[in-house]
């Protein structure tokens, strides 16, 4: 049994058979892998679905070794998406693939539309089609809140995004709500603050925290758009793997979306001293170069992350000096086994 809430007996307990069989979209990917890890622990039959755009089939290794099938799909081919579906039949999707990079959905925001709506849409009505008892959308909180007045930012605050991704994942939200609504499609969302962790990409789109701690490893000093002074919340990604199971298996969730972070702010000056440290690194070392700051992204993100602890129980957050030990470590064995594989 999945605990799904422990404040006073109100929510009680979800059986893991909701999560039987699952889908994860964007499987591939750094969070998506991790999910698909978390599930084939839980006993899960597991069907990843992934362009491989973005995700790289190599984070799929131990997975598909203990029984995870895998698919290559891209989420606007709407047919093969509810093809997939009907045939694997499952009771979860756990829908992860996405475009994920601001500065491309500024100067593309037609293509980030056509994966992030066009291709959520395809895999709602998928899931509404082949009957599926809950889908786990992800969201984002930091571009979706904007410039937010209160911080931390609850999940009642007004949604103002700045950036064209921000927009399309509102508009994915509202969608969510069609579905509920039209089709009787339980589909409940996680926004994410800035998750970061082992399988991040550091030439990525979205990983300051990767791109910092390979800049460390190899002595290089970072490069910071803006004063510094704009603020994250970082949120390891085994933290989000777990809020994922949390919210697919309760019942009687009183809200559609929750925020999933740490509720701390955390600046990129303060992020740049906390990587030097758990790299060892003086801080002269690793002193940030500036640029000027890029348009699009929010100055202050944080959230509040009540929401989530009280319905779905989850534990304390990872602190972010684990955290980051916990990515150095991975990004440290990958280099050596890359050395040992080109000697």
């Amino acid at each position: 049994m999945l605990k799904a809430r422990d404040h006073n007996g109100a929510l009680g307990f979800a059986s893991s058979a909701n999560l039987r069989r699952v889908v994860v979209t964007g499987g591939a990917g750094f969070i998506g892998s991790t999910v698909v890890d978390t599930l084939i622990a839980c006993g899960s039959d597991v069907l990843v679905l992934d362009d491989l755009s973005r995700g790289d089939l190599a984070n799929l290794d131990g997975a598909c070794r203990n029984g995870a099938e895998f698919c290559e799909l891209d989420i606007r081919d709407g047919a093969a998406v509810g093809a997939a579906l009907l045939a694997f039949r499952p009771d979860t999707v756990f829908h992860l693939a996405a475009q994920i990079d601001v500065r491309h959905s500024m100067t593309d925001p037609a293509a980030d539309a056509a994966v992030n709506v066009v291709g959520s849409i395809n895999v709602f009505a998928a899931a509404a089609a082949a009957g599926v008892r809950r889908v786990v959308n992800t969201s984002t909180g930091g571009a979706l809140y904007g410039d937010a007045q209160l911080l931390p930012t609850p999940e009642t605050a007004p949604t103002t995004p700045a950036s064209a991704y921000g927009l399309s994942k509102l508009t994915v939200e509202q969608y969510a709500r069609w579905f509920r609504e039209a089709k009787g499609l339980d589909v409940r969302t996680l926004r994410y603050g800035n998750v970061y962790g082992p399988r991040q990409d550091p030439a990525g789109d979205a990983g300051v925290i990767a791109r910092f701690c390979y800049l460390a490893l190899h002595g290089v000093r970072p490069t910071i758009y803006g004063d510094g002074r704009q603020t994250r919340d970082f949120v390891f990604v085994h933290d989000v793997a777990t809020a994922n199971l949390a919210i697919a298996a309760a019942v009687d969730l009183p809200q559609t979306a929750y925020n999933i972070g740490t509720g701390v702010e955390v600046d990129l000056l303060e992020l740049a001293e906390a990587v030097a440290a758990a790299a060892n690194l003086a801080p002269h070392v690793f002193r940030p170069r500036f640029e000027p700051e890029r348009v699009g992204e929010v100055r202050r993100s944080c959230l509040d992350v009540s929401a989530a602890r009280r319905d779905l129980a989850l534990p304390a957050p990872t602190p972010l000096v684990d955290g980051l030990e916990h990515t150095l470590r991975w990004m440290r064995a990958v280099e050596a086994g890359a050395s040992r594989t080109a000697s």
